[in-house]
């Protein structure tokens, strides 16, 4: 009991005699990158409007990124090379749960919706976007260890909001939103394929930062989705065949309660 061993904590220490720390609790597999990587950037784009949907993204009750306890060290390591070099990450997206796939799915579904098209998916057809790969039933963001992120150079520019309803730019346009990550040739979820990581189209700046982000997050122990220069999953994940609907939230983290 906790009165009784602070009891004999006290007098042990009384007595001068050492006593061992008690043991820590099991490690919450998921964790607030916030609490392991604190000066990495977020830019959670699916608790706002601002993504191709065009609305905040079911599941996401909070703009926080949650991801399991490994992934988050691993971007922790990423960071801090990144960091030597006047460089921070910067997430859009971490753990996703299955609600927030099947919100996807449904507007994938429902051709008439298409109020974000002349920003990320300009020249597919609505239509396409499952046969093409842009959106499936399943994603590996449910299982925890996998993350949306960028590179910007330090100190970050300012980055203005968007507003609902504003004229849309192509994600792949010199003139697209002005997202202050580096430049990479294309924005984030721009479903064209320039946003391949390896597009031999993409060179001189954009290049550099691709090939910075990918060897560095390479060196960290992940690994990219060749098809967006965005996305990255760690090698070694701790939950390889389990997809999470728990929301994201903080106090919604699995362990989070005795």
């Amino acid at each position: 009991m906790p009165i009784l061993r602070t009891l004999a904590v006290t007098l042990a220490a009384l007595a001068g005699i050492a006593v061992p720390a008690p043991a820590e609790a099991t490690p919450r597999p998921f964790v607030a990158l916030s609490d392991v990587a604190p000066t990495i950037l977020q830019d959670m784009r699916y608790f706002t409007p601002h993504n191709f949907v065009g609305e905040r993204i079911d599941g996401y009750l909070e703009p926080t990124c949650i991801l399991t306890r490994q992934a988050a060290e691993g971007l922790r390591k990423a960071q801090q090379q990144l960091r030597k070099r006047g460089y921070t990450l910067k997430v859009y997206d971490c753990y996703r749960p299955q609600r927030a796939v099947d919100h996807f799915v449904r507007w994938a579904e429902d051709l008439a919706d298409e109020k974000m098209k002349a920003e990320f998916y300009p020249n597919v057809a609505k239509d396409r976007l499952f046969a093409d790969g842009y959106i499936a039933e399943k994603s590996g963001h449910s299982r925890g260890s996998t993350m949306d992120l960028t590179i910007v150079k330090l100190p970050p520019r300012p980055q203005r909001p968007y507003v609902p309803g504003e004229p849309l730019q192509p994600c792949f346009a010199p003139q697209r939103f002005p997202d202050n990550t580096a430049e990479m040739g294309t924005g984030f979820d721009c479903f064209d394929p320039l946003a391949h990581t390896d597009n031999p189209a993409i060179t001189g700046e954009a290049r550099q930062n691709r090939d910075l982000l990918k060897n560095t997050m390479a060196a960290a122990g992940f690994r990219n989705l060749p098809e967006e220069w965005w996305h990255y999953t760690l090698n070694d994940e701790p939950f390889p065949d389990t997809y999470f609907d728990f929301p994201v939230s903080r106090c919604t983290l699995p362990g989070n309660h005795p």
